[in-house]
This record gives structure tokens, sequence and C-alpha cells, in this order.
């Protein structure tokens, strides 16, 4: 092989692998973190976690002892941008909540 060649072929392995580290970082999943307030009721936030993030009853009843008495709790995984949309969904219907 040349000289040339092989300084091409490098290159383009180094570009591939910075490709693939970068594609792993933005598919990094994040959490959606719904916190604890003195003002919904249960009933209010089971059926947000429901129509906004797609829980199941069981799911979403869970979730909202587990931010009860934890004071938080993480309804929702994924990549940000399928995050914010959900987030802002719950932050319209006063929840509190943020993307870590």
């Amino acid at each position: 092989m040349k000289p040339q060649e092989s300084e091409t072929t490098n290159n383009m392995n180094t570009q591939e692998e910075h490709k693939s580290m970068l594609e792993e970082v933005l598919a990094k999943e994040n959490e959606l973190i719904l916190h604890n307030d003195d003002f919904n009721t249960f009933d209010h936030v089971i059926d947000c976690l429901i129509a906004i993030c797609d829980h199941s009853v069981e799911q979403a009843e869970q979730c909202t002892y587990l931010v009860h008495y934890k004071g938080k709790c993480a309804v929702k995984r994924g990549s940000f941008d399928k995050l914010i949309p959900m987030k802002e969904a719950l932050q319209d219907q006063k929840l509190t909540v943020e993307i870590k």
C-alpha cells in the first residue's frame, strides 16, 4: 500500500470512530424526573402520566406513589429530543419536572 493510501485509510478510520462516539453521546438516555408538590392530586398526576408519558395505569400509580414518598421519580427515559415535548406537556399541566 502506498503511504498516501495508508494515511487516507487511517483518517477514514479516525473519522468513523469520532462519528461513532458522537452518535453514542447524542443517543445517551436521559431521564424525565417528576418532583413532588403540595397541590396536584394523585388522580391528576396519574392521568397526566397515562396521557402524556404513555404509562399503564399500574405504572402511573407506582410512579405517583414513589414521587409522593421519595420526593421524585424518573417517569421516562430516552433521548433529550424525545423527552422535551413530554416535559413541556407535563409542565403545562402544572407538574414539576426536569430532564437529567
